[in-house]
């Protein structure tokens, strides 16, 4: 298969880009950058420049493949509702491109879409309200082609996707222990994150494309829920620092800023099971606290 990507040179996108590449698929990339387009070349992909605001190029990319694996997402998280408005518009072009030909049209979105506080399942509807609920609308354009004669799918990403060089919301946590001399979580630290090894994300992507169902939502969750008090004393174990409870208010004041002490205080648990069951996908790669243990989370000083 021919498969068109976005987001091939980002941090999980070379992982999906590889095992697309050695399944035997063909990768043209979407590159906006001469260093993207060499990232792209590396791997095997070709790239195909232009950006998620150049319309024009996402036509064309799509046009010329089998496929379509979208993953780039772009903007100020100050504003976001110029993010949402552009990767609906990114969606809608992809997916007009591919109306009534039966190819596949995956996308991406997070698990914190979900609602709050409780185990949710891919059954369950996404929160408007919630912390990201502006990814909600590229959801629904995605799947909405459904029935527009292509076999679209959308992989929600849990928050944390893990692995070497990792400088994602665990990456950042360290960071922080480094130049605050402590390792801190919210409250009692009880609060769940679901995470993901890099590499069965990308298995996850590749059987999302050769054979999801049209319609399917998916979560790219290898554990359900790790503790945020575990993810903090492994760090300050590793780090030789205190592991310390914050209030809400001085976690605002600690984290890189109020919207991220929010969401390292969230309680977002959800399952994978209808996933793993549809596709047979099999998590196999180390968890989050084996990879705080023993990857590279700790190898330089974050900066």
């Amino acid at each position: 298969m021919h498969v068109f990507v976005t987001g091939g040179s980002g941090l999980t996108g070379p992982a999906i880009v590889t095992e697309l590449v050695a399944a035997g698929h063909t990768v043209t990339g979407l590159a906006r950058s001469d260093a993207a387009a060499a990232r792209l070349e590396s791997l095997g992909a070709t790239p195909h420049r232009g950006s998620l605001d150049d319309l024009d190029s996402l036509r064309s990319g799509t046009e010329a493949a089998d496929g379509v694996l979208h993953m780039a997402f772009g903007g100020d998280f100050a504003d976001p509702d110029d993010m949402m408005r552009r990767d609906r518009t990114a969606i809608e072009t992809l997916g007009r491109a591919l109306e009534h030909s039966g190819k596949p049209f995956v996308s991406t979105s997070g698990t914190l879409v979900m609602p709050l506080g409780r185990e949710t399942t891919e059954k369950d509807e996404p929160d408007p309200a919630g912390i990201a609920g502006f990814r909600i609308p590229g959801e629904r354009a995605c799947l909405g082609f459904a029935a527009r004669g292509v076999r679209t799918s959308v992989v929600r990403l849990a928050p944390t996707v893990h692995g070497p060089g990792d400088y994602g919301f665990i990456g950042m946590l360290v960071a922080t222990a480094r130049k605050t001399g402590m390792s801190a979580y919210v409250g009692d630290g009880g609060n769940r994150w679901p995470a993901v090894h890099r590499l069965d994300a990308a298995s996850l992507f590749r059987l999302a494309l050769e054979e999801a169902p049209a319609g399917s939502v998916l979560h790219g969750v290898a554990e359900s829920g790790v503790t945020f008090k575990s993810i903090a004393a492994s760090i300050a174990r590793a780090l030789d620092l205190p592991a310390v409870s914050l209030t809400p208010d001085e976690a605002a004041g600690h984290f890189v800023s109020p919207f991220m002490a929010t969401v390292y205080g969230i309680d977002a648990p959800v399952s994978s099971s209808h996933t793993q069951e549809l596709l047979g996908w099999s998590p196999t790669h180390p968890t989050l606290l084996d990879d705080l243990e023993h990857g590279d989370y700790f190898a330089t000083p974050a900066s």
